[in-house]
């Protein structure tokens, strides 16, 4: 697991892992941000500090790493990887993710899930955008034509914004929140390469610690925004006020806060853990695929409408989600192909 050079059979073994930590976070992140704003929270700037501010828990599993480091190297174990370059990066990224949490549970307490969930879809068209500018990724036109479809579900969500409109809420809020949710999509597109684009200049070895340490950084900056925000806002002066009128509870209500948190930082160590193993475009399209299992759930549990608008830009997702894998799957083969006959060439070359 420390080892840079991991073996195909060792990363598909973490991607996995890494997609199901993911999974966890996308799916139950979202629902439990509906649930505090449903049940009475209100406060936009707590919200999106829980978003980070489970990063303390990223300290088991590297101290579970840093001591299996002393067992092999000795006293000659680092305690950290990073380097200072590696740090300011992180923090500023993480500063960023600050301001993408904001965004988006601004837009989250104004819009139900499922409308939400859908817009962030379109969150994949932005980062393959961001990949090809950043980290110079090649479209090809199955990739090209996801953006297309994701970005044509966005538009129909915003042609009859008022139609799945929370009680309490205005016109004017809705569409706030709905163009909010549209920025915090397209903001995480640019993020998303920018790590891949930290982990390629990078100049060491990425390992599993490294991967962690740089996420546990970027959670900090986040949470350390958030915090300011919260300060300025009086939040955690109203947070016993808030859980005393809280419609679960009071107990309930602290339950709530610390769950969202841990399931929240499972969203941002298994997108670091995508990327890692994977690419920033295909942790966007993970993010994008568990979109129907949100939407389902967020049926179930809050009872919301499910409008043909939305059943028509679900559809255009999926649409586009296929569209990716199968460009991906053409492309694997492809290589596979080519790679026979590299070594054929190399080898009448050598003779």
């Amino acid at each position: 697991m420390e080892h840079p050079g991991l073996s195909t059979s060792m990363r598909r073994i973490l991607l996995l892992i890494s997609c199901l930590i993911l999974a966890v976070g996308i799916c139950g992140g979202p629902l439990m941000m509906r649930l505090y704003y449903v049940e009475g929270g209100s406060r936009i700037w707590l919200s999106s500090w829980l978003q980070t501010g489970g990063w303390p828990l990223t300290l088991i599993p590297l101290a579970t790493l840093y001591y299996y480091r002393r067992k092999i190297e000795g006293s000659n174990a680092k305690f950290y990887l990073m380097t200072p370059r590696i740090f300011i990066a992180s923090f500023v990224i993480g500063v960023a993710t600050g301001l993408d949490d904001f965004l988006y549970s601004w837009g989250g307490s104004k819009l139900p899930v499922s409308t939400s969930s859908l817009l962030l879809a379109a969150q994949l068209a932005f980062t393959a955008v961001g990949a090809f500018f950043i980290v110079k990724l090649k479209l090809s036109p199955f990739s090209i034509n996801a953006v297309v479809l994701l970005t044509v579900g966005a538009v129909l969500l915003g042609i009859r914004s008022n139609g799945d409109r929370p009680e309490g809420v205005t016109s004017k809020e809705y569409v706030i929140g709905f163009m909010m949710t549209l920025l915090a999509a397209a903001l995480y597109g640019v993020i998303l390469p920018c790590i891949e684009l930290t982990y390629m200049k990078a100049k060491q070895a990425i390992t599993a610690t490294l991967v962690l340490e740089i996420q546990m950084i970027m959670s900090f900056a986040a949470t350390a925004f958030c915090t300011i925000g919260m300060i300025v806002n009086k939040d955690f002066q109203a947070m016993s006020r808030e859980a005393k009128q809280f419609n679960l509870g009071e107990a309930r209500y602290y339950t709530v806060v610390v769950c969202t948190a841990a399931i929240w930082e499972c969203f941002f160590v298994g997108i670091i853990g995508v990327i890692y193993c994977s690419s920033s475009l295909m942790s966007g399209v993970m993010i994008a695929v568990l979109l129907p299992v949100t939407e389902v759930l967020a049926v179930i549990f809050f009872k919301e409408n499910f409008s043909g608008e939305k059943g028509l830009a679900l559809f255009l997702s999926l649409w586009g989600f296929v569209s990716y894998f199968y460009g991906e799957f053409r492309q694997t083969k492809k290589e596979k192909n080519k790679s026979p006959e590299a070594e054929m060439t190399t080898h009448t070359e050598s003779v």
